[in-house]
């Protein structure tokens, strides 16, 4: 049997570099995991000892749980605006010919294209040029900014999975748009939003740079805690806190797998 050594070559080249790429992702998460476990009073890898109690010290401090909370709730209000303004995009973009669509679908993707800092400057820029000062609700609109394209590219990708002979026998049955929208469109295409959403908030959730022109001093976010913590003191609570994050975030694409088949969605 002859063996095709170019397309042999070419596999092992490939999954070598496959190899290197998974290391490099996993194994800063791995170190992270390993060191919260640490009996040490300091970042060290390998670890002198092993213990829990640093997670102990976790459920203890409070400015980390007050940090957690505002960027949950302002995560949770920036996903549910995500879902209905992006979603909303969608249905009006998704199919159109026109040329106006092809300019409204560039406009909603331009926040990934710009820089995450020139965008959280020009958003400070903005309000104060409107006389608002920083504040939660600035802040939620700026993560809604960046976060809605998410909604738009998963949802216009459902859509364009809608096979539309299903909205013209709903229709040709007497339904009006609504009322297809609502028994027809939105549970056929609810897959493709829930994973828009998820991307949405957890994009909100460890948002830096937005977070730290457009929050006033009183609404402290979690990332920007852990790196305070981080830079003033090599504080081994934090990684404690990293490693919780680490089994959440996981435990969350595993259910959004389940639901939406994510993986198949981000390919």
């Amino acid at each position: 049997m002859r063996v095709d050594w170019e397309a042999l070559s070419f596999r092992l080249a490939m999954g070598l570099v496959a190899f290197v790429a998974l290391v490099l992702l996993v194994a800063p998460t791995a170190v992270v995991i390993i060191v919260s476990f640490t009996s040490g009073f300091s970042l060290r890898f390998p670890p002198p000892g092993y213990s829990l109690r640093w997670y102990g010290e976790l459920l203890d401090a409070w400015q980390l749980h007050f940090a957690a909370m505002n960027s949950l709730k302002v995560a949770a209000w920036t996903t549910g605006l995500s879902v209905v303004l992006g979603t909303m995009a969608a249905l009006a973009i998704a199919r159109s010919p026109k040329w106006s669509a092809k300019l409204l679908d560039s406009f909603f993707m331009s926040p990934l294209v710009l820089p995450a800092l020139a965008f959280g400057l020009a958003g400070l820029m903005f309000f104060s040029a409107l006389g608002l000062p920083v504040s939660p609700m600035t802040l939620i609109i700026g993560h809604t900014v960046v976060c809605v394209p998410y909604l738009v590219r998963n949802t216009v990708a459902a859509l364009s999975q809608l096979d539309p002979s299903l909205l013209e026998c709903s229709a040709s049955l007497g339904a009006d748009r609504l009322y297809t929208f609502r028994r027809i469109t939105l549970p056929l295409i609810l897959p493709g939003i829930l994973a828009g959403g998820f991307i949405a908030f957890m994009s909100s959730f460890d948002n830096v740079p937005v977070s730290l022109f457009l929050r006033d001093a009183a609404t402290d976010m979690l990332p920007i805690r852990m790196w305070q913590d981080l830079e003033g003191k090599l504080d081994v609570t934090i990684a404690a806190l990293s490693g919780v994050l680490i089994v959440f975030t996981v435990a969350l694409i595993m259910v959004m797998e389940r639901l939406t088949g994510l993986s198949r969605r981000l390919a």
